[in-house]
């Protein structure tokens, strides 16, 4: 609820303007009944995670297009692998489930540099000089603490970009605030790492 009011709002934006489901979500919202955004947030909320993302850590990656916002794996003579180097490349197991039918139980390979979980780990738990460990809020197992999420198994392109959304400004919701403090000092590579980690645990039954 406090999200889509976010969005209505205008406290919840992209830092990535060719990002098109942001102001779409915006868009939602703001048509959207107080009674609407109730209904919708329970029927999702009654809905138990489950794992859909696969963390691999390599150091070459198969080749992809971009396609509808997501990595689509290259076929036939274009198909290969390629450097994975300092990024994550999110792609779905079976490219034609998740494209063309948007089937939710179609999960997706998260390829990460290795060692990133395990760097992610340590910041996580621990955090460093400057920033609190990830604990502090969001409970020892990660899987939040009442209102504060769950960071268990999510998405990683997903929690880094909410990471550099706020770290940046663009996303100023009545929490954010507690956040600032957190992802101010954060590099792109300690954000890279903790979205490899978080990504690589199993969501919160």
């Amino acid at each position: 609820i406090r999200q889509m009011y976010d969005f209505k709002n205008g406290l919840r934006q992209s830092a990535d303007a060719r990002k098109p489901n942001t102001p779409l979500m915006t868009g939602f919202a703001v048509a959207m009944t107080d009674e609407e955004i109730r209904a919708a947030a329970e029927y999702f909320s009654a809905i138990p995670w489950t794992p859909w993302i696969e963390v691999v850590e390599t150091d070459t990656v198969p080749k992809t297009r971009i396609a509808g916002g997501m990595h689509l794996k290259l076929e036939g003579a274009e198909a290969g692998t390629e450097p994975l180097g300092n990024r994550i490349v999110e792609s779905p197991i079976d490219a034609e489930r998740t494209e063309l039918l948007r089937d939710p139980r179609s999960g997706f390979l998260a390829y990460v540099p290795k060692g990133s979980v395990a760097r992610g780990e340590t910041l996580a738990h621990r955090g460093k000089e400057g920033v609190a460990a990830c604990t502090v809020c969001h409970g020892e197992d990660l899987d939040g603490l009442a209102i504060v999420p769950s960071l268990r198994g999510r998405s990683p392109s997903y929690i880094a970009r909410q990471l550099a959304d706020m770290k940046v400004g663009m996303r100023r919701g009545e929490w954010t605030p507690l956040m600032m403090p957190v992802v101010a000092p954060l590099t792109a590579e300690d954000i890279l790492n903790l979205a490899a980690y978080l990504a690589s645990l199993p969501p919160t039954p």
